[in-house]
């Protein structure tokens, strides 16, 4: 697959994710009737963000022992659950009436914005990264472009995981 197709799938992709995100978070949910109680979304989501936090931390460490299999197999487990939670993510809040407030007072609700501020910045920016970095490895074997690729979307990546599961921890008594 040559570069510019690579770099194309990319970019579409990385506007695509973003668009359906902000269409469906403003959108009115559907009036469907049904039974699925939804609460066990943001656990299940929260358990999807840990395990592709300690997926990435993992990967780091067995490329780091010169484990190249085993740090393939974490870092595309780690895609898997990123692409398992988007889902997860988007199924949730088409389906959910209201967003679940943050109910905090004082400086800890300082902190929560600015973790959850960072997070959405982050996450809608690093997408096209993860995308170049994997890219680099498994498409075109340029290891070491994706090592220095690597090196920046490593830290955003896990940075964005961890806070994921930080921030249900903030709204788990409001759900």
């Amino acid at each position: 697959m040559s570069y510019r197709k690579i770099n194309s799938l990319i970019a579409i992709i990385s506007i695509v994710v973003p668009l359906i995100i902000i269409s469906l978070l403003k959108s009115v949910p559907p009036a469907l009737e049904h039974n699925i109680n939804l609460n066990f979304f943001p656990k299940f989501n929260a358990t999807l963000n840990t395990g592709t936090s300690l997926c990435l931390i993992f990967g780091l460490i067995f490329i780091k022992m010169k484990r190249k299999n085993l740090h393939k197999l974490s870092m595309l487990t780690a895609l898997l659950l990123s692409c398992i939670f988007l889902v997860s993510y988007l199924f949730y809040h088409t389906f959910k009436i209201e967003d679940t407030k943050f109910g905090g007072e004082g400086a800890i609700r300082y902190v929560y914005y600015f973790i959850l501020l960072t997070h959405i910045v982050l996450a809608a920016i690093i997408l096209p990264f993860v995308l170049k970095t994997f890219s680099f490895a498994l498409i075109t074997k340029e290891f070491e472009k994706h090592k220095k690729w690597a090196r920046w979307t490593y830290p955003f990546w896990l940075y964005v995981s961890i806070t994921g599961v930080l921030i249900y921890i903030f709204l788990a008594p409001y759900y």
